[in-house]
């Protein structure tokens, strides 16, 4: 069975508002290998609409909107992704053929997923990791701290809805140059 794996960059204080701060390169190159080992990804409109067509134009056109090699990387391996589910009733078309939109449930979606031949199913953004948790469908926590205190911003699991306390277990941290730390936690 496949993973569900829910990666995000987060503050100090759970904000994960990519407007607030923006990751060094020894980040990305974290957010690139996680990437690599994934073939779907998982996302609300709102975090579509951040990645796609972003990510994929630096991919095509790496001199134009970028020069950090790590960025360029990750838009590489981005762009490489396979399958990219929007879950989403206000979206009323996709970018690129690689898009699905579904509509219908999302816990039996990505139960439908995970049961499929494949790598790591990543999902990314606050509302459907959300979904995702409170289903009990994640299996991969991977949160990247950054040592910042941002006080504003969309939080880490804002407006989660939770039948039940959320078990999880650190299964590897890792502090990056920056001071940054990867952490990661695996569903008990």
């Amino acid at each position: 069975m496949r993973n569900v794996v829910y990666a995000i960059n987060t503050s100090l204080d759970g904000c994960c508002d990519h407007t607030k701060f923006y990751p060094e390169e020894e980040t990305m190159e974290y957010f690139t290998n996680l990437t690599r080992d994934a073939d779907t990804f998982l996302y609300g409109r709102k975090t579509y609409e951040l990645m796609v067509p972003y990510w994929p134009d630096v991919a095509k056109n790496p001199a134009g909107q970028n020069d950090r090699k790590s960025d360029i990387e990750f838009a590489r391996a981005f762009d490489a992704v396979g399958n990219i589910i929007v879950f989403s009733e206000s979206l009323k078309s996709a970018a690129g053929e690689k898009t699905r939109i579904v509509r219908t449930n999302l816990h039996d979606e990505v139960l439908k997923l995970k049961q499929e031949p494949g790598k790591n199913i990543l999902t990314g953004g606050v509302a459907i990791p959300s979904q995702l948790a409170a289903a009990g469908l994640i299996d991969e926590y991977r949160f990247v701290v950054h040592p910042v205190v941002i006080g504003e911003g969309r939080r880490l699991f804002e407006g989660i809805s939770l039948q039940e306390k959320l078990q999880i277990k650190l299964v590897d941290s890792t502090v990056l140059k920056s001071g940054c730390v990867a952490l990661r936690y695996a569903k008990q």
